[in-house]
């Protein structure tokens, strides 16, 4: 399975002469001189751009996990430290953290590196950290089918810290549980205690 990287949004590709005339409009009602030397490819360069960090347009999230493997383990597993980045679908403007997951499989585990890249998946489209955040506890809990599933997503919006309220260096935290996670206060616990190591 390819990374994200190795994705690109097709619908962009489809439409890069559009693209580039609708970015260069955009560049001239700001008041801009799209003729001047330093912006006359950033309309093809915004446009490739495009491509790339809105890639999770181009795969269903949940093919991401891949293959799952037949595994006795029953205890916890977290993939932690996952960096991710997004675009924020109110102003358009990036956020970006980390996200932490931990599951107690069921007889079923994925590859770790496949967590990652479903918080690729997921974070490379127009998003709120909410959704992220039940997108990925929600496809964990429907494809791997584990006792439970946990997740934290940490965030930094340039949409509050850049402008609005200009709260720079503010961070979301949003979390979502799934099966024994929601009923059990210790695994809750210990979930959070190995974040924090």
């Amino acid at each position: 399975m390819a990374g994200m990287k190795d994705y690109v949004n097709s619908v962009v590709s489809d439409n890069r002469e559009k693209m580039e005339y609708h970015i260069g409009q955009i560049l001239s009602l700001i008041g801009e001189d799209v003729n001047r030397e330093g912006l006359l490819e950033t309309p093809a360069r915004v446009t490739r751009m495009y491509e790339e960090i809105f890639a999770g347009y181009a795969v269903d999230p949940r093919d991401v996990l891949g293959v799952t493997f037949d595994e006795q383990h029953e205890e916890l597993v977290i993939v932690r430290d996952i960096v991710y980045y997004s675009q924020c679908e109110h102003h358009m403007a990036p956020f970006f953290g980390r996200a932490h997951i931990g599951y107690i499989p069921s007889g079923k585990i994925a590859g770790l590196s496949k967590l990652a890249r479903l918080v690729d998946a997921v974070t490379r489209r127009l998003q709120v950290q909410e959704r992220i955040t039940t997108q990925i506890a929600d496809i964990m809990d429907e494809v791997l089918q584990p006792h439970g599933v946990m997740v934290v997503v940490e965030g930094e919006h340039l949409c509050m810290c850049a402008r609005g309220v200009k709260k720079s260096g503010s961070k979301t935290v949003t979390s979502a549980v799934r099966g024994e996670f929601r009923t059990s206060a210790a695994l809750r616990s210990e979930f959070l205690s190995l974040l924090k190591q």
